[in-house]
């Protein structure tokens, strides 16, 4: 009998799942025994993640995919299905953010942080959603955030659309959890990446954002695959519509000193 947390024989799909923390859940996962597919927008990225999975003795394709496109989220399916019979676990990592004042921000740019941040992970939860029902199974992981909880400042947008992240996870819970699919999410507290080390290391918002952060250091991205490891295995067979934040006790934080 396989260990509950053992992901051997199941097929996951990561959408974002090529840079940063969605990188880091696509190679963890493989590690896990899961076959991984690691879609993004950029086919490098794309070919350089898939190359990673298969050094890892697991399978997997190239096939990029963009969350504002539903067809090219259906191709990514049919694709998959067509490789591996299934998809058992979808893990929802793509995202976007701008940092400007609220009272200002350009209309066109919040639709768009809302159309990917929301709307692609809805794209992608009835897409997967379906073929999981069909086959009464599945696993959903969507990404909220910090800002699912509290505000940042000049950050609106985003945390408008995590929060909603959260909801969403919450109402496929409700709907889909009675026949095979559970739905959580997992919320990252401050992790360095390429994208955001200089932030964090040489401004003042980094420096409080570290000052908040009991543990006092920033995350390694492979430091919230274990939480995912879990709610894509049996063991969380009975989890659902839950949001696991791995934050080094952020939210926790009032007064560090």
């Amino acid at each position: 009998m396989s260990h509950p947390l053992s992901l051997e024989g199941k097929t996951a799909v990561i959408v974002g799942g090529t840079s940063g923390i969605g990188r880091a859940l696509s190679l963890g996962l493989a590690d896990a025994g899961a076959d991984v597919v690691a879609s993004a927008r950029r086919k490098e990225q794309v070919e350089e993640t898939a190359a990673a999975i298969e050094a890892k003795g697991r399978r997997t394709l190239r096939v990029p995919s963009d969350v504002s496109d539903r067809a090219s989220l259906e191709n990514l399916l049919a694709q998959t299905v067509e490789q591996f019979g299934k998809v058992d676990i979808l893990i929802n990592c793509a995202g976007k953010i701008k940092r400007a004042p609220t009272l200002t921000f350009p209309e066109d740019e919040w639709q768009s942080i809302i159309d990917t941040n929301l709307t692609g992970t809805l794209r992608a939860c009835q897409i997967f959603g379906r073929h999981m029902l069909d086959r009464g199974y599945g696993r959903i992981i969507n990404i909220a955030s910090l800002n699912t909880f509290v505000a940042f400042s000049e950050v609106a947008a985003y945390a408008a659309s995590k929060a909603a992240v959260a909801s969403l996870t919450r109402s496929l819970a409700v709907e889909w959890s009675r026949h095979g699919v559970v739905v959580n999410a997992i919320a990252p507290g401050v992790f360095r990446t390429a994208l955001n080390a200089e932030l964090l290391d040489s401004t003042p918002r980094g420096k409080e954002l570290l000052m908040r952060t009991p543990m006092g250091r920033f995350g390694k991205t492979e430091e919230v695959v274990g939480a995912a490891i879990y709610l894509a295995s049996d063991a969380a067979s009975y989890v659902t519509g839950q949001v696991l934040v791995v934050d080094g006790g952020f939210l926790a934080s009032g007064v560090n000193q």
